[in-house]
Order: structure tokens, then C-alpha cells, then sequence
């Protein structure tokens, strides 16, 4: 949406791009109040208000006018951010209560379909807005996510009687933290601080995929087709490392994340055409997988019964990584040069990596 809605409001494309990192802050603060209200009163109810907030976020973005192009952040970015937030950590708690014998697999189902959006609704807003414009692009949508939205969120429940059973078990050994006891915690800042350094590449590589391609030699189609494959790879991290982290442990999930991101974000500072794409692919992996197990694992050491607000608490360092390294980037690549922004992305990755092997395991720093 980032060059069409600039062009439809004649707004500086930079500026438009921003719009991506209020969103994603929003976000993160609609996982918090959702996380906490749904940990009350349950996820259909507030999955239903959040499927509401966010499609008036887009039907409200079709109204902004050149007069205004900031109201963008506020339709786009805040209100739509937070509806999206909302219905995100609703259905990531209800999956991991459900399911807690297999929460890395159920957490990764959830969040791939998330990255898989891409996939879908690339090339389809690409074709609207070529035909239709942005303000009918964004009302189709708006209208299209409420109706479609709000009917799955009326099926959408808590665990059934026979799951508390499996959830019981699976978390007899594990302490059901309230948010003040997790945060008083050093696992919780090592965990929150390990998510804030290991995103930085995508955050920088997210908002530009498209004009950056075409800087780096592919034509239209390919840079589109970027798009597509961040989708497409985004969801088979979320669900290859999720599920891999029920095999080998959290830790090793998050650090192969690490691992990834950082090779990624060195090659990126130079890569071009079909090399820049593997780089875009293998970024957008890391960062699928490690939304998957930093859900995992902030249950697995704070338990489910407080999911929802404390996997909010972490998430915060999600928004402030979305938040700070874009404005980073755009300080360091005033020139227009990215490989500078890449190669910070690099050391941030690096640091992650230090602080995941100073997470204990649960048992260990539960003593079960």
C-alpha cells in the first residue's frame, strides 16, 4: 500500500511508510489490553470487538484525503493496529490453553496463517488498486475482513473440559505467574530483550521490500513477487520453528532464528536480484519462527493462566523494535545506501543470540 496510498495523497513516500511502524506498535498495545480482557471474560466476545475495531480502522482509511494523509496513521495505523493486536493474542491464548501438549506446533499453525496473508492479499491488492483505486481498495477490504471476521469470532471459545484436563498436566510442574511476579524476573528481560534485538532486519527490510528490490535490479513483477515470498516464508518459519521447538527445545528454535538473521543481514548489505530475494525469504523465516516461539516460550516459563497480558508484556519489545529500527535505518541510509542499516541489523542479531543462551529452562529456574 506504501507507494499507491503516497501517490493517492500526494504524501512523501517515507512518510507513508511509517504508517507500517505505528501499526505494528498499535498492535503490540492491542495484544496487551486484549491479553489482559480476554484472560477475564474469555476470546469470543473480544475477538469480536477486535475484528470490529480493526475493519473500521481500513473502511476509515478510505475516507483520509490529501488534505490530511497523517489521519493514516490514526485509521490505518492505530485503530486498525489494535483491532489486528487484538484478535492476534486471542487466538494465539486459545490455541496454547487448547492445546498445551503441542503448543509450538498450535502457536505456529496460528501465527503462519498470519504471515500467509501475505501470500493472499499481495497480488489481490495489488490487482484493486491498479483498477480500483485506494479508497475502494481499502473499503472492499474493510467490509470483506468485518464479515468474514466477525463470523469465525462467533466460533471461537475456550478450551473444552477435556483439554483443562491435558492443560492441567502439561502445566503441573510450571508456575502460573501473575504479570508482577514475571516482570520482577530477569528470564522475562532476557526473553523480551532477545525478541527486541533479533527483529531489526525485518522491520528495515518490511516497509521497502518492493522499492528496494526494484533498486536492486528486479523488475516490477519480481519485487511483487518479494512480497509474496515474505508471506510464503514468514509462515513456514512461524510453523517449521514452532514446531521444531517442540522437538528440541525453545532456545535452539530462537537461536537458529538468530542465526539465520544474522547471515541474512550481512549478505543483505550487498545482495542483488535472485540473491536479494533468498535474503528477503530467509528474513522473513527468522522472523516468522520467531513469533511463533516467543509465544511458546513466554507460556512455557510464565504459564497459560495469564497468557494473554503476559505474552503482551513481551511483546512490547516487539512494538519498540518496529518502532525504533526504521527511524535507525532512515538515519543511517540518509544517501539512500541500506548497507550500513543491514549491517546494524547484523550486530542486533548477534546480541540476541548472546541473551538466548542466558535463558535457563523453566524447571531449571522454577526448580521442578
Amino acid at each position: 500500500f506504501k507507494d499507491p496510498v503516497a501517490q493517492s495523497l500526494g504524501w512523501d513516500p517515507s512518510a507513508a511508510a511509517f504508517t507500517s511502524s505505528i501499526m505494528l506498535a498499535a498492535f503490540v498495545l492491542g495484544i496487551i489490553i486484549g491479553g489482559r480482557v480476554q484472560d477475564s471474560i474469555g476470546p469470543k466476545i473480544v475477538t469480536l470487538a477486535g475484528s470490529i475495531i480493526m475493519s473500521l480502522g481500513i473502511l476509515l482509511s478510505s475516507f483520509v484525503t490529501a488534505s490530511a494523509p497523517q489521519l493514516i496513521y490514526l485509521t490505518y495505523g492505530i485503530i486498525g493496529g489494535f483491532g489486528v493486536g487484538v484478535i492476534y493474542t486471542c487466538t494465539v491464548s486459545t490455541v496454547q490453553k487448547s492445546f498445551p501438549d503441542k503448543r509450538g506446533l498450535a502457536t505456529g499453525l496460528i501465527v503462519s496463517s498470519f504471515g500467509l496473508s501475505l501470500v493472499v492479499f499481495a497480488p489481490v491488492a495489488e490487482f484493486m488498486l491498479e483498477r480500483i483505486g485506494v479508497p475502494s481498495t481499502f473499503r472492499v477490504f474493510g467490509i470483506g475482513f468485518l464479515v468474514i471476521c466477525t463470523i469465525c469470532s462467533l466460533f471461537i471459545s475456550a478450551p473444552e473440559a477435556s483439554n483443562k484436563g491435558i492443560a492441567a498436566a502439561a502445566m503441573s510442574n510450571i508456575k502460573q505467574y501473575s504479570t508482577l511476579e514475571m516482570l520482577k524476573t530477569k528470564q522475562f528481560y532476557l526473553i523480551a530483550l532477545s525478541m527486541f534485538f533479533i527483529l531489526p532486519a525485518y522491520f528495515i527490510l518490511n516497509p521497502m521490500i518492493k522499492s528496494l528490490g526494484i533498486e536492486r535490479g528486479l523488475s516490477n513483477e519480481s519485487a511483487v513477487a518479494g512480497v509474496m515470498i515474505t508471506g510464503i516464508c514468514s509462515a513456514a518459519g512461524r510453523l517449521i520453528l514452532s514446531w521444531m521447538s517442540d522437538k528440541t527445545g525453545r532456545k535452539n528454535a530462537i537461536l537458529a532464528a538468530g542465526a539465520i538473521t544474522l547471515i541474512s543481514g550481512l549478505v543483505m548489505t550487498f545482495a542483488t536480484g535472485v540473491l536479494f530475494l533468498v535474503c528477503v525469504g530467509a528474513i522473513a523465516f527468522a522472523f516468522g519462527g520467531s513469533s511463533g516461539v516467543y509465544a511458546a516460550i513466554t507460556a512455557e516459563n510464565f504459564g497459560t493462566k495469564n497468557a494473554g497480558l503476559n505474552f503482551g508484556c513481551v511483546m512490547t519489545a516487539f512494538g519498540l523494535s518496529a518502532l525504533i529500527s526504521p527511524a535507525v535505518s532512515k538515519a543511517l541510509s540518509a544517501n539512500g545506501n541500506y548497507a550500513m542499516s543491514f549491517t546494524v541489523a547484523a550486530i542486533t542479531s548477534a546480541i540476541a543470540i548472546v541473551l538466548v543462551l542466558f535463558i535457563k529452562s523453566p524447571k531449571k529456574e522454577q526448580g521442578a
